[in-house]
């Protein structure tokens, strides 16, 4: 599975690799579990639909 990022700000979606996704959700979402956000948005971009945490987009490739 990949999963794409995008920022509120950017127009183009990006391939993003698990250190990375956990560095993106860590900011965002500070003293929360950044693990925990990572596996809901894994499950939750399995039935296609995108997540938004914070200023970050998150989807499945298409």
């Amino acid at each position: 599975m990949v999963i794409q990022t995008q920022y509120t700000y950017e127009k183009r979606w990006d391939d993003t690799g698990e250190k990375d996704l956990l560095r993106i959700i860590a900011e965002e979402v500070g003293d929360a579990d950044p693990q925990g956000v990572l596996t809901y948005i894994k499950e939750a971009c399995k039935s296609g639909k995108t997540i938004t945490v914070g200023s970050c987009r998150f989807r499945m490739k298409q």
